[in-house]
């Protein structure tokens, strides 16, 4: 019934992305993310083992595609995060913390309705299970991920080309090359 008065309130104003959420629709949206999870997946464990290397290759795989709205650290502090209504969770916080492996999974393979978050784990999504079972083991992770880990994904997140450019510039530079001449930095 709440549910039913929200939308008929909300009508009114519309849908828009472009509107900060209500005090509502904030406390209603991570309640919809368990509603929208199975029972069975709350019982799955992870059978990804909790090694050094499993975590490595999860940061890796995080920096390369969950930092972009999860930001490296989990904060979810990034233009695309904070302009998601909701925005991203912060997944080193008790809300993400307490659900169980099997349901961070679900969520990841699944994705969750009226959010950001797409079906990783669907057709051409992009994870197989063993991915999402290692990004799970990361996410419980990132509260204590160190300065040395964050560096680290720096690295490993995507470039524009531009970047790209500068980086070989920057490269050809230091190895006693001269810089091109029509190469412009817009940043400088």
């Amino acid at each position: 019934m709440a549910m039913g008065g929200w939308i008929f309130v909300a009508r009114g104003r519309g849908f828009s992305a472009a509107e900060e959420p209500g005090a509502l629709e904030k406390r209603l949206a991570p309640r919809l993310r368990t509603w929208f999870i199975p029972a069975g997946a709350r019982e799955k464990t992870n059978p990804a083992p909790d090694t050094a290397q499993v975590r490595r290759e999860a940061m890796a795989h995080w920096a390369d595609h969950c930092a972009i709205c999860h930001a490296n650290n989990g904060s979810g502090d990034t233009a695309m995060g904070r302009h998601m209504y909701p925005p991203a969770p912060d997944m080193r916080e008790a809300e993400t913390q307490r659900l169980s492996d099997g349901e961070l999974f679900w969520i990841i393979q699944n994705g969750v309705r009226f959010t950001g978050m797409p079906a990783w784990g669907a057709a051409g999504g992009g994870h197989n299970e063993e991915d999402s079972w290692k990004l799970v083991r990361f996410i419980r992770h990132l509260p204590q991920l160190s300065a040395e880990e964050e560096q680290t994904m720096r690295e490993l997140n995507p470039k524009s080309p531009d970047e790209w450019k500068e980086e070989e510039e920057e490269k050809q530079f230091l190895n006693g090359g001269g810089v091109n001449e029509n190469a412009h930095h817009k940043h400088h």
